[in-house]
Order: structure tokens, then sequence, then C-alpha cells
């Protein structure tokens, strides 16, 4: 697994204080454009029609930062199955949900062409909401999943076709994954992660929505510690500068914006925040305090999850 750089800030915040903001990192994945990614991912015709997938890129470089070889990677709510397709290409198991038998199909047929093509041949496509892993169902999942990766998904479900009309308001999507969290927080092992990618939204007024502060919030009352956040763009790097690959529909909706006088900059990125189990954050934290407690701060210095590790004395 790369290195990942560790982050030393405080990972939880006290009764009636904000959520933490974690630190910031950029992810060089649009340096194809998203049509190339599907193709060589060998994805199925269609997959382009789920608005809200995960591209390529940026799932294949989540797999490989926050898992290991043979962990389960778990989609609740798969879509076309773009997170399906990296994981088993990256020899990981893959579980994916999702309603509507559009996305059913498309999410098997991908599935299907990566083991043809000589992927792990471990991966599962269920027709079933979230709130299924809550149930007694999802029970031999319980501390097995190494990564839940999913995406806020904004875009209203036509099961009977592609996704159709204007985004919904990000607030009801944002309470529908807040649920999903919670149904998946038991499910991640110890040392396991879960990460929400999200597109950039806007107001009507052209200003952008902010999905960072909510979705931090969903997660921390989840159970979760957010350990992460990082840009994953969508935009390819050339020098000292990007080139934006915005779709038609962004383009247009740029056009009008300036056609109305209020000008507005073509999107080039994802949001993407990196979750843990309180415990492991909490592990992590201490771990990252290099220095040896003293008598006096092992007496006073506060338990990690509530356990007072006798270690920390035997070190004194």
């Amino acid at each position: 697994m790369p290195d990942r750089p560790t982050s030393l800030w405080p990972l939880l915040s006290q009764p009636g204080e904000e959520p933490p903001n974690p630190p910031l990192s950029v992810w060089p994945t649009g340096q194809r454009d998203l049509a190339t990614q599907l193709r060589d991912a060998d994805c199925v015709r269609g997959t382009d029609t789920d608005a809200d997938l995960i591209p390529p890129a940026i799932a294949a470089h989540a797999i490989a930062t926050y898992s290991r070889p043979g962990d389960l990677v778990l989609d609740p709510d798969c879509g076309a199955g773009t997170v399906l397709v990296e994981a088993l290409q990256a020899g990981r198991h893959a579980l994916g949900l999702t309603t509507g038998s559009r996305w059913w199909a498309l999410a098997r047929a991908n599935t299907t062409a990566s083991k043809a093509a000589g992927a792990w041949r471990d991966g599962s496509v269920l027709e079933a909401r979230p709130k299924a892993l809550a149930t007694i169902r999802a029970a031999g999942l319980v501390g097995r999943v190494g990564l839940v990766l999913t995406a806020l998904r904004c875009v209203p479900d036509n099961s009977d076709g592609p996704a159709t009309g204007p985004d919904r308001d990000p607030t009801a999507a944002i309470d529908e994954l807040a649920a999903t969290l919670v149904y998946c927080e038991p499910l991640v092992r110890s040392g396991g992660y879960l990460v929400v990618v999200a597109q950039p939204r806007r107001h009507p007024d052209g200003a952008l929505v902010d999905l960072t502060t909510p979705l931090i919030a969903a997660g921390t009352a989840a159970g979760l510690a957010p350990v992460d956040r990082c840009i994953a763009l969508t935009a390819g790097l050339r020098g000292n500068r990007l080139v934006t690959r915005p779709s038609l529909a962004d383009r247009r909706a740029a056009a009008q914006s300036r056609a109305a006088g209020a000008p507005v900059a073509l999107t080039a990125h994802h949001e993407v925040l990196v979750f843990q189990l309180v415990h492991d954050a909490e592990l992590a934290a201490a771990a990252a305090d290099s220095s040896w407690p003293t008598e006096h701060e092992t007496a006073t210095r506060s338990a990690v999850n509530g356990v007072d590790y006798p270690g920390w004395r035997r070190a004194a």
C-alpha cells in the first residue's frame, strides 16, 4: 500500500464544538478524460450515463491508498459499478449495492467483464438499498470490510433509463448518505477506512455549495473520525496549469452564468473525505506522540477509547 501522510491534528471535538477540519491533499487523477478512463477500465457501454459515478482514476487511487490486496471493498450505492471494477482489478474483493434494474444490470455487466479479463473473481452486486446492510443479511460482514468507498448522489435515479432531471437539493442527498454511513460503520474492520467522493454542486446563483461541513458532521454523527480531506483532480496537469474537461452540461451552465453577468469557473475536481473508526483514529493519534510519558503524565493521561493501556506504565 502506498505511503500516506499521517494526520496529527486533533481527531475528536468536544461536545458543542465544530467538527475538526482535516488537512488537504491533492490527487493527480485527471490526466486522462473520463471517456478514456472508462474505456481503459473495460467498462461496458452505458456506464457513462451514471452522472454521479466515481471516475475510475479516483476510485483506483482511493483503493490503492486506503486498502490492501485481499481486502473487501464495499460501495453501498454503487450505481454503474466503477468502484467494483477498480477493486477487482486491484486484487480486492468487491461488493456493491444499488437500486433500479438499470444500475444493477450495468454494475453486473462491468464486474463480469472485469472477471473475464482476468481480474480478481470475488465480486458481487446486490439489488438492494443501503439499509439492507443493517439487517441480519449483512451480519457476516460485520468487522470485515477494509474500505467503504461511495459517492454522494444528487442526481435523481430513473430505474428505467439514465439518471435524468435537475440535481435535487444536496441536503436530501447528504441526509441519505448520513444514514448509509450509520449502516456501514459496524462493518468496517479495525484499521479500515470509509471514503466519500462528492462532485461540486452550485446554488442557483452560481456559488459553490459547502458539502464538506455537513459531510464531516454526518461522518462524526455515525461514530466515525475524519482523518483526511483530499481534492481529486478531474482536470489534467500541464506544467503549471490545469486543463479542465467539463461536460456539455457544465459548459452550458457556465455560458448561461456569463450571459447573466455572473461568470463562474469550470469545476476541476471532486471532494474526497476520509474517515476511520473512532478508536482507530484515537490510537493513531496516541501513536503519533513519540515522547514517552513521565510517571506523572501516565497517572493523569486520559485513556484511549475508554481503556487505560498498561503498556504506558511499563514504558514509564
